[in-house]
C-alpha cells in the first residue's frame, strides 16, 4: 500500500490501497513520537530528584535512606555528548542480540549515575548509613511491543543491559572483550576465542545466580561484535550501579548490591517530595530522544513513551496512554478510528494502519511549529 501526496499543491499523486489496513511494523513510532512531542513538549526534560530521609550529622554520615524517583528518563546522562545532544549509531546496541553490526555509543552509560553521585557527596554527604532505593512507580509496569529489551519500567539505565564488546585477535588466541558498564554486581566469566578467517561468529551467554558466562568464537580480522544481557530488575540494576557510584564519589555505602531490588514499602509520593533534595539529574530536551527514537527504531524507548504520557497526564496505564495518543491525533485530524495500536514501538498484533492516515499524520506535522525537530529526527 501506497500514497505519494504533493503537499504543496494537495494534489494525489499515485495510490496503490491507501485505504487498506497493513502492520505498520515501526511506522508506529511515528505517531508515538508525535503524541509524545505534543504531550510533553520538544524542550521537555526528564528531571529524576534523589531525595535523603533523616539527618546529615556533623561528620557528614547520613542517618537514612536515599530514595532516586525515576522519572522516565530514558537515557539517565548515558548518551549525552560534549554538545548536550544524544548520540546514536546507525545499528543500536539494544538490536545486538541479533544483528551482526551493533555498535556502541561513545559517551560513558554511567555519567548521568556518577553526576548524582557527585551532588549528593557536594551536598556533604559521606557516609549514608541506611538504604538506597528507587522509587519506579511513575506508571505501571509492561511489556514491550518491539524486540530487543522488554520490561517496560520508568528506570533505564544502559538501556537495562550489560553490553560486551567482542574484538578479534590471533586464531587460537582469546579474544579480547569489554564490559560496558563496569560493575561488581555480576561475575563475569568469558570464554571467547579467535578463531580463522572465514569461520562464521557464534557466541552463547549463560546466566546463572549472579554469574554471566560469554562463551563462543569469531574469526580474525572481522569487525568487532557486540551481545548484550538485559538485566532482569532495572531498578535492583540502578540502585546497584548508583551505590557503586557514590563509592566512586567518596561516600561511604553501608547497603550492599543485589540483582532484585530490596522489597521495602517506600513512603507515599507526597512525603517523598517534602524530604530534603541532594540530588538531580536533568536530560538534554525531549527533541534528542524524539531523534534517537526514530534514527535508530529504538524499541524500548518508544514503548515507554505511552505511559511516560499517561503519566504525564495524571494516568498509570500503558492503555491510559493510547487513548491519550487517540485523543491527539483526532485532535489534529487525523482519522484515529480507522486505525489500531496496542503499543508505542511496532510489533503488537494490535497495530494496523493505512498509508492514508499515516500521510495525515506526517500533513498534520507539517502545520507545527515543532515540524523542524520531528523532520530532523526521521531517518
Amino acid at each position: 500500500g501506497m500514497l505519494f501526496f504533493d503537499l504543496n499543491s494537495g494534489e494525489v499523486l499515485y495510490q496503490e490501497n491507501a485505504d487498506k489496513l497493513f502492520a505498520p511494523a515501526s511506522t508506529t513510532k511515528c505517531f508515538t513520537v508525535a503524541t509524545a512531542l505534543d504531550a510533553l513538549g520538544a524542550d521537555y526534560r526528564f528531571r529524576t530528584p534523589v531525595y535523603r530521609t533523616g539527618e546529615v550529622t556533623e561528620t557528614g554520615e547520613l542517618k537514612g535512606d536515599l530514595i532516586l524517583v525515576a522519572s522516565g528518563d530514558l537515557t539517565m546522562g548515558g548518551r549525552t555528548t560534549e554538545k548536550g545532544e544524544i548520540a546514536f549509531t546507525n545499528s543500536d546496541h539494544t538490536y545486538a542480540t541479533f544483528s551482526e553490526d551493533a555498535s556502541l555509543t561513545a559517551p560513558d552509560p554511567l555519567a548521568g549515575l556518577n553526576e548524582i553521585a557527585r551532588q549528593i557527596a557536594a551536598a556533604g554527604v559521606k557516609k549514608v548509613s541506611g538504604n538506597l532505593l528507587i522509587d519506579d512507580r511513575l506508571f505501571e509496569h509492561a511489556e514491550g511491543s518491539g524486540s530487543g529489551p522488554g520490561n517496560i519500567t520508568p528506570t533505564i539505565v544502559n538501556d537495562n543491559v550489560v553490553d560486551f564488546l567482542i574484538e578479534p585477535t590471533e586464531a587460537g588466541q582469546p579474544d579480547k572483550v569489554t564490559v560496558r558498564p563496569q560493575s561488581k554486581l555480576y561475575e563475569i566469566k568469558l570464554e571467547m576465542q579467535t578463531v580463522e578467517k572465514g569461520t562464521k561468529a557464534e557466541t552463547w551467554i549463560h546466566v546463572e545466580n549472579n554469574q554471566i558466562t560469554l562463551r563462543g568464537k569469531i574469526p580474525a580480522g572481522r569487525s568487532p561484535l557486540v551481545r548484550i544481557y538485559e538485566v532482569p530488575d532495572p531498578a535492583g540494576w540502578a540502585r546497584s550501579l548508583l551505590i557503586e557510584a557514590l563509592q566512586r564519589a567518596g561516600v561511604e555505602v553501608s547497603a550492599s548490591l543485589s540483582i532484585r531490588h530490596p522489597e521495602v514499602k517506600l513512603p507515599a509520593k507526597e512525603e517523598i517530595e517534602k524530604l530534603t533534595r541532594v540530588a538531580q539529574l536533568e536530560s538534554p530536551p525531549f527533541s534528542e530522544n524524539a531523534r534517537l527514537i526514530l534514527k535508530v527504531s529504538h524499541n524500548l524507548h518508544a514503548s515507554t513513551l505511552p505511559l511516560i504520557v499517561a503519566a504525564h497526564h495524571g494516568k498509570r496505564t500503558l492503555a491510559d496512554g493510547l487513548r491519550l495518543e487517540h485523543a491527539f491525533l483526532t485532535k489534529a485530524g487525523v482519522e484515529a478510528d480507522a486505525i489500531s495500536f496496542g503499543g508505542g514501538a511496532g510489533g503488537s498484533r494490535a497495530d494496523y494502519v493505512t498509508p492514508k492516515v499515516t500521510v495525515e499524520l506526517l500533513v498534520a506535522m507539517t502545520g507545527r511549529k515543532d515540524f523542524e525537530l520531528f523532520e530532523r529526527a526521521m531517518p
